[in-house]
């Protein structure tokens, strides 16, 4: 493999032809010189695997090919066929959602709309919901949304509308009737309270997964206005660990590096800049040097950019930092992007977040990629199926804890017993056993003395 980039470009390829994970995915290398390919999946968070083993990504290079469980990786195909090998890869939800009775519920999905999307409609549906599903136009796959139309669900997604045409297809939305509401972004949630309160009051009530609707919703509590019970999918381990960082890690830097090829810009032409070292600032730095860039961070909260120089990187103001780089946005926070930061910088993308999380005229003079928006979203196809799998089985629980307790209006924690459920669920099917929990004295428990100096008088 002469090419120093080839290990990038087929390991991109692969996760653009399955939209499937590689943290966590074992992983076999033949060919000559596949030393390169090896290391690189290896900082990619992959498992080096003999044998074979439940999804097992094979990649020959001399031959030029990449199989899946021992099988040539298959073309997905139409818009249907999308949906039905996501489904083939999302057991976690699957198992999630048998668990469930939602006879008569109507249950509407407010989420970016595309195949894993559509897979947890399917499932709500099968589990007796009515289920009707709502798109923001920059966040629908006009093709993923015909496939549900033809399976008879009642769809609100249209890519052309913009304005007070898309505030008129939400607020009918919302109209039409739900029980409950899943969200991302709590924007459908902000707007019903703004709009009817009414609304919201014969909700059960709500799932929230996202950091950036979590938080208004936090301080609408605050402030006394929220007026439904909202359950925080967000806040769960099994969501925010590897949603945040392996999921949008992967699936923006990625879209990024794909998008500059497509210009003949590689992504170590120049330095990277990391706005944000949340869990997808962390993400996004990770798979940036991962791939060869020499990433800078910028953050505001002091821990954070402690634990960003901990983890290796140069951090400092980003005007600074900016000159002449690959700025990334990865705080879900408006105008995090300003003018003066866009100015220096030679390209801009948005990994997750916002609307308008570049300021507006901000885009002047730097190339702006995914046209501002969540790049992974505009200029891909989302997290990676299996990130999706966790955070939709992470749904489902929600949605089971919403109709099993009806909690009073405001934002509710999941209980650890979640995380453990889905963990579990998620080990199993990837065939990796752990030890059982270590049992604990009970006396152990009731005594509050130091062990230190058991035995000792007394």
């Amino acid at each position: 493999m002469t090419d120093p980039r080839a290990p990038e470009r087929i390991v991109r390829r692969f996760a653009r032809t399955s939209n499937l994970m590689l943290a966590g995915r074992p992983f076999a290398v033949r060919g000559v010189d596949a030393s390169g390919l090896h290391d690189l999946l290896v900082r990619l968070g992959g498992i080096p695997s003999p044998e074979s083993t439940p999804g097992r990504v094979e990649f020959d290079l001399d031959a030029d090919t990449i199989a899946l469980d021992g099988e040539p990786l298959p073309e997905r195909g139409d818009a249907a066929g999308r949906i039905a090998f996501a489904r083939a890869h999302m057991p976690v939800s699957t198992a999630l959602a048998a668990r469930l009775d939602l006879t008569g519920l109507r249950v509407g999905v407010a989420m970016v709309l595309e195949p894993k999307t559509a897979v947890l409609s399917l499932l709500l549906r099968e589990r007796g919901a009515e289920v009707s599903v709502y798109a923001h136009p920059d966040e629908t796959d006009p093709a993923v949304a015909e496939a549900l139309r033809a399976e008879g669900f009642a769809v609100t997604a249209d890519p052309s509308l913009s304005g007070a045409e898309e505030l008129t297809a939400a607020r009918a939305f919302l109209r039409a009737g739900l029980d409950v509401l899943l969200d991302d972004g709590a924007h459908l949630i902000r707007l019903a309270h703004d709009d009817d309160p009414g609304l919201v009051e014969g909700w059960i009530g709500a799932c929230e997964e996202t950091t950036s609707g979590l938080t208004p919703l936090r301080r609408m509590q605050d402030a006394g206005i929220l007026r439904t019970a909202v359950m925080a999918v967000n806040d769960a381990r099994t969501k925010t660990m590897f949603d945040n960082r392996y999921g949008t890690g992967q699936s923006c830097v990625f879209a990024i590096a794909d998008l500059l090829e497509e210009r003949g810009i590689a992504l170590t032409d120049q330095p990277a800049l990391v706005l944000g070292y949340g869990p997808v600032g962390q993400g996004v730095a990770a798979h940036l040097r991962a791939l060869g860039a020499e990433v800078r961070v910028a953050e505001t909260d002091p821990v954070r950019a402690l634990e960003a120089r901990h983890d290796g990187f140069c951090t400092g103001p980003a005007r600074e930092l900016a000159a002449g780089a690959l700025v990334v946005s990865a705080t879900g926070v408006p105008a995090t992007v300003t003018a003066d930061i866009a100015a220096t910088a030679r390209i801009v993308a948005v990994a997750g977040g916002v609307p308008g999380e570049i300021e507006t005229g901000a885009e002047n003079g730097a190339l702006v990629l995914g046209g501002g928006g969540a790049v992974n979203i505009t200029a891909a196809e989302g997290n990676p199926i299996e990130i999706m799998d966790l955070s939709f089985a992470v749904q489902l629980a929600a949605l089971g804890e919403l109709v099993r307790r009806r909690p009073a209006p405001g934002v509710h924690a999941l209980g650890p017993e979640v995380d453990e459920l889905v963990a579990r669920e998620a080990l199993r099917v990837r065939g990796a056993e752990i030890d059982p929990p270590r049992p604990l004295d009970p006396e152990g428990l009731d005594d509050w003395r130091s062990p230190r100096y058991a035995g000792g008088a007394r």
